[in-house]
């Protein structure tokens, strides 16, 4: 129970619409809309990311089978890159040392969703690691680009309003059909299965093998 709490933090259906909700809020807080802009870029480019990777492996097969490397963990990708930024916009109204420390939860949440989905078996280490190091890549450029953007900070009001969306959207707990989706799209792309990793540490095993008969 615990680790599927946990786990939720990293997923589409409560990043997604939170990411967006910051933005809106960027837009009211920021001496400058553009803050709001490169955060929806960065947004985009973590998630962009994400479902390459996991598309090359599903379609063609494109991943490590030394590392067990099946495409970056979306999860702990997705939370490395939007909890951080919350927790820093939510700390703008604390001293610089009270805003460092509130970034540091935001990566300590993202590095309990990777520890999550390897509990849950829905990853291996490679792909959490390299999902951390990706996630925290997006939100550190972002965090390094706007450190010294002048922020209005949160009265209890507005606070209560941006944390009202995460805790709703966590209390339906319903999971987005993110995997499903590039499932679907892979086989649209090569008119076959898509790749499992059953299959692909079985064809590294065996590559004299062809694909077609293992489908």
């Amino acid at each position: 129970m615990l680790w599927n709490i946990l786990t939720y933090f990293g997923d589409s259906m409560l990043i997604l619409p939170t990411g967006i909700t910051l933005a809106l809020f960027m837009l009211w807080k920021a001496d400058n809309p553009v803050t709001a802009l490169i955060w929806l870029i960065i947004l985009g480019i973590s998630g962009l990311a994400v479902s390459i990777s996991k598309l090359l492996f599903l379609a063609w097969g494109i991943g490590s089978s030394t590392f067990n490397f099946t495409g970056f963990s979306g999860h702990t990708t997705m939370s490395a890159t939007l909890w951080p930024v919350m927790f820093w916009l939510i700390g703008q109204r604390f001293q610089p040392d009270g805003r460092r420390l509130m970034i540091t939860a935001g990566y300590f949440i993202a590095i309990m969703v990777g520890i999550s989905r390897l509990a849950l078996h829905a990853h291996s280490v490679s792909e959490v690691i390299s999902g951390l190091i990706l996630g925290s890549l997006c939100s550190v450029i972002f965090l390094y680009t706007q450190h010294d953007r002048n922020m209005r900070y949160f009265t209890f009001t507005p606070l209560a309003i941006l944390l009202i969306l995460p805790l709703s959207l966590m209390s339906f707990g319903k999971k987005a059909p993110t995997q499903q989706l590039l499932e679907h799209i892979a086989t649209q792309i090569t008119g076959k299965q898509p790749w499992t990793r059953e299959e692909y540490r079985l064809m590294a095993e065996k590559p004299e093998i062809s694909k077609s008969a293992w489908n």
